[in-house]
C-alpha cells in the first residue's frame, strides 16, 4: 500500500508544472499582487486539491495538459478563499507563518483574493468547456455561502450538526468535489461515474474538514502551525462541542455555552478538554469522520483498479490522520 508521500513523489513533475501555473495566475503589473503570490507559494501547503484533480483525470483516462492548468486554477481558488478567511478570522498564523494580511493589510489582501478568484475563472473560461465552467462557478458560489453561514453561526451554541455539515460541505468539500468532477469531465466519463467521483470528493472533503476541526483540540502548534482551541477562540462551534452539548449534564451544558459565548479563556479550554475526555466526544467525532470516509471509498467501486484509484483511496485514508 502506498502512502501519501509516495503519491506526491510519483506526481512531482505534474505538480511542479501546476505550481508554475499558480505563479502565472499572480502575474500583474501591480507589483503587490505577485509579491503576495510569492509569500503564499513560499508558505507551502500540500497541494492536495491539484493532486486530486490530476488523479481523477488519470482515473478517467485523461492525461492532457488541461488537467495541469485546471489543477492550478483549483488551487488558486482555494488560495483566494484562504486569503479571505484569514482576514475574516483575524488569523495571526497560517501554516506556522505570518499571514498575508498581517504584512500588507486587510484591504489589499481582500482585493488580491478577488483578483485571484476572477483571474482563475477567466483562465477557466479559456478552456472553452461549459461544463467545467459551471462546476467551478457553482463551487465558488457555494464557498462564499458557506463562509457567510459560518459567520452567521459564529459563537452560536445552538448550531445543529446539520448546520455544521452544511458549513463544511460548502467551505471545504465543494471544491474537492469540483476537483474530482473536473477530472471526470476531462475524461468524458458517463454521468453515473462523474457523479460517483463527485460524491467521493464531497464525502472526502467533509471528513477532511471534520478531521481538521477535531485536531484543533489535539494540535501541536509546532507540527500543525495552528494553536490549540483556535477555532473556538474565533467562535467556530465544531463537531466535538456539538456532540458534547448533546450528552453533557444540564449544569455542564450551561458552562459550555458560557465558554462558547465568551470566546473562552485558557481555563475554559481546560474545562472543555476534561469534558471531552469524560464523554468521549473527540472519539465520537473521529468515528463520524471514519464512517464518512468508508462511505466515500465505496463510491469508487464502479471504477476499475488502477494506480490512480489506489492513490485516491490512500488520500481518503490520509484525511483521517490530519487536516489541511
Amino acid at each position: 500500500m502506498m502512502d501519501l508521500d509516495d503519491i506526491f513523489g510519483l506526481y512531482d513533475s505534474e505538480l511542479r508544472i501546476t505550481e508554475d501555473r499558480i505563479i502565472d495566475l499572480f502575474k500583474s503589473p501591480v507589483i503587490t499582487i505577485p509579491l503576495i503570490g510569492k509569500h503564499l507559494i513560499d508558505g507551502g501547503g500540500k497541494r492536495l486539491r491539484p493532486l486530486i484533480l490530476i488523479l481523477s483525470a488519470e482515473m478517467a483516462g485523461y492525461k492532457g495538459d488541461a488537467r495541469l492548468t485546471l489543477a492550478g486554477i483549483i488551487e488558486s481558488i482555494h488560495t483566494a478563499s484562504l486569503l479571505h478567511d484569514d482576514v475574516i478570522d483575524g488569523a495571526d498564523i497560517r501554516r506556522g507563518k505570518t499571514p498575508a494580511h498581517s504584512i500588507w493589510g486587510n484591504q489589499v489582501v481582500i482585493l488580491v483574493g478577488d483578483f485571484l478568484y476572477s483571474n482563475a475563472l477567466r483562465l477557466a473560461v479559456m478552456q472553452k468547456n461549459q461544463k467545467i465552467m459551471e462546476t467551478l462557478s457553482e463551487a465558488t458560489t457555494r464557498m462564499t455561502e458557506g463562509e457567510i453561514l459560518q459567520l452567521a453561526k459564529t459563537g452560536d451554541p445552538n448550531i445543529s450538526e446539520e448546520e455544521y455539515l452544511k458549513i463544511i460541505s460548502a467551505k471545504t468539500a465543494v471544491l474537492i468535489s469540483a476537483a474530482c468532477k473536473i477530472g471526470a469531465i476531462l475524461g468524458s466519463l458517463p454521468e453515473n461515474m462523474e457523479n460517483a467521483l463527485s460524491r467521493f470528493g464531497m464525502k472526502t472533503g467533509i471528513a477532511f474538514q471534520m478531521a481538521d476541526d477535531i485536531l484543533d483540540y489535539m494540535a501541536d502548534e509546532g507540527e500543525l502551525g495552528k494553536r490549540l482551541g483556535k477555532d473556538l477562540k474565533e467562535g467556530k462551534v465544531t463537531l466535538p462541542i456539538i456532540y458534547l452539548l448533546k450528552v453533557a449534564k444540564d449544569e455542564e451544558i450551561e458552562e459550555v455555552r458560557g465558554i462558547i459565548t465568551s470566546r473562552f479563556k485558557k481555563s475554559g479550554l481546560n474545562k472543555l478538554m476534561k469534558l471531552f475526555r469524560k464523554y468521549n466526544t473527540i472519539e465520537l467525532s473521529q468515528k463520524k469522520a471514519e464512517d464518512i470516509i468508508a462511505d466515500a471509498k465505496t463510491e469508487l467501486a464502479i471504477f476499475s483498479d488502477s494506480p490512480a484509484k489506489e492513490a485516491l483511496l490512500t488520500i481518503a485514508d490520509y484525511t483521517l490522520l490530519r487536516g489541511k
